[in-house]
Parts: C-alpha cells; structure tokens; sequence
C-alpha cells in the first residue's frame, strides 16, 4: 500500500514534525534545518515531495522497479536534497555469505550513503525512519525489528533509531495490550514496550492508501477478536534506559526467549514455570520481587519480567544454558 492522496501526505509530514520548536514550525528543537528521513517503499513519491517541500532531506529505499525511474528522476532534478537507493529495508543485512545481491542490501552501505555515523545508545535520535509495513508477514516483520533493537544489531548499531511505521490496527492493538487480556496481551507485546516508547500519530482507514496490484486494491485482512478498520501510524523510540541493570544486548536473546516461553501458556503460574526452569527457590525470588506467587504469566507487567530476568541473572540456580539451544533455533527461526 502507498500514499496517494496529497492530504494524507501533508497530514503525514505533520506527524513526522510533531515537537517542532514553537519559533520555527516543523523543525525540532536544535534539529539540522534540513532534518533527514529514511522512506522505504515510498512507491509513487507523493509523501516524498511533500518531506522534500518542507526542507526534509530524503533518502528513499526502493524495491520495486516500478517506481524507481520517477524517484531517480526526481533525484536528478535536485541538488542533493534527495537520494534513492535500490533495495528493501525488510532485507537489511540477511544472513548470506558473500556478496549481497540488490534488493537486499547492508546496513553499513546504507548508513554511508546517508552520512549517518553511529552515536551511543543514550545520545539523541540518530535518524527517523517511515514507512507503510506490508501485511505480508506483518507480524514476523515486526519481531525481525525488535530481536535487531534488542540486540543492537543492523539499523539499531548506529543507535536509538527511530521508526514511523504504518501497521495494522490489529498489531498496535496487541503492542498497547494491557496484562490480564491474555489474548491480546502477548510476549510481543512485553518486549515492545519495554524496547520502545510507542507513540500513536495517526490512524487512517485503509481504503485512503493505493495500491498497484492489477486487481485494483487489497483485501482488508479480517479479524475476529481485534478491530483493524485502520493502519496506526505509530513512532517507536527505543528506550534510553533500557540497557540498565543485568539487561544488554550480549544476553538479550536469552531475555526473549525467556519471555516468549513464559507466553506458551499465558494463563499458567510463576510458580510453575519458574519450576519449570529447575528453581528450587522460586518463593523466595518472589517474595524479594514483591510478585503474588500465584501470579499469572499474563498478569505480569512488561517490567516485572525484566525485574524477573534482572534477578534470575544473579541466582545461583539459573544458567543461561538452560535456554542455550532454544535461543539459537528462535534466533535462527527469526533471521
């Protein structure tokens, strides 16, 4: 899906300068003049010129051959305010020996192209990133995301970079669950709040996006528990403080998995998985977390499972090689 419509675009850009100094409106606070943004898959370019218009730098990741002829054109008419780039952002950095081949592409070249140097995870923002996430594989798309930003791998190695994305109304419904709904309230909704502050900018129906399918338009994905009538543009910003305590990116995948097992059976005891787990003295980490010991997996909040995790690194009883193989295959399975 693509914007079309020039008011959907104007009302985009809007979003996108959101926090703009009161004496100068659409620029951040101490932000460079010309502020730069990463637009993958902006197909026919409408929202592009309206960023470029309003003295945006812009570097378009384009896929579809469709689209890049005009966007090339566009770049050749401007003096270096606008940059196209062929290939796909959901093909960052795959796992392939070798020479990658267009439209995947690397971070590091991308990054290089923008100019853009990596910054410590606590500095500003170093880029903003839009884009409209296919509902193709939506949902895998969205953990690809945050495994790299847990991980501070690809995108995610130059810093707090943060995204605008167009996503299902289903999906941000499931990222802002709150615990007890335990069919909502999910472990992608765990990891996701706690990695991210998420920000709902917008929320669109979906008949106002095109598409270029030769059927003329896409079928609205039905739903039978969660509303979807629109895509949420939602920014998630990494958190600043989310590498404190026994948490960092070296046993984060370790942390997921974690989080994701405690999810196979939302419904079940603390107790019993940390049984599971062969903790002996479960009570007593419960009591000193000051968690009910018959609390359930989907009644936890996203930071009781960090305060969890956080606890469980400095016991005696746990190793990290209790969750060694699984993590690898989840890793893999996601990659």
């Amino acid at each position: 899906r693509f914007i079309a419509c020039p008011q959907l675009a104007r009302t985009v850009r809007r979003c996108l300068q959101r926090g703009a100094d009161p004496g100068r409106p659409g620029l951040q606070r101490g932000a460079d003049p010309q502020p730069l943004l990463l637009e993958f898959a902006p197909g026919p370019g409408i929202l592009t010129r309206s960023l470029l218009d309003a003295g945006f730098r812009v570097v378009a990741l384009e896929s579809n051959s469709d689209f890049l002829k005009d966007l090339q054109s566009l770049e050749n008419s401007l003096d270096g305010q606008f940059k196209v780039v062929y290939g796909d952002f959901f093909r960052l950095d795959p796992l392939t020996k070798g020479a990658l081949k267009p439209p995947a592409v690397s971070s590091d070249k991308l990054f290089e192209i923008m100019g853009v140097a990596a910054v410590p995870w606590r500095a500003d923002v170093p880029l903003k990133i839009f884009g409209i996430v296919s509902q193709h594989l939506e949902r895998n798309r969205l953990w690809r995301l945050l495994f790299a930003m847990y991980e501070c791998s690809s995108i995610y190695r130059y810093g707090r970079v943060e995204l605008n994305l167009f996503i299902s109304e289903k999906e941000y419904t499931v990222l802002t669950a709150k615990p007890g709904k335990s069919k909502i309230y999910q472990a992608l909704t765990v990891l996701a709040q706690l990695g991210f502050e998420i920000e709902l900018l917008h929320k669109e129906p979906w008949s106002s996006f095109a598409t270029n399918l030769k059927s003329g338009g896409l079928a609205i994905p039905k739903t039978v528990q969660l509303p979807n009538d629109h895509l949420c543009l939602v920014r998630l910003t990494p958190q600043k403080n989310l590498f404190t305590g026994g948490l960092s990116p070296s046993n984060a995948s370790t942390f997921i998995f974690m989080v994701k097992q405690s999810f196979a059976k939302p419904r079940s005891r603390l107790t019993d998985r940390l049984n599971s787990w062969s903790l002996d003295n479960s009570n007593t980490l419960l009591k000193a977390l000051e968690i009910p010991k018959n609390a359930a997996m989907c009644n936890l909040y996203p930071e009781d499972y960090k305060r969890l995790f956080e606890a469980l690194q400095n016991s005696d009883m746990f190793a990290e090689s209790f969750f060694h193989n699984e993590v690898l295959a989840s890793t893999r399975t996601m990659n």
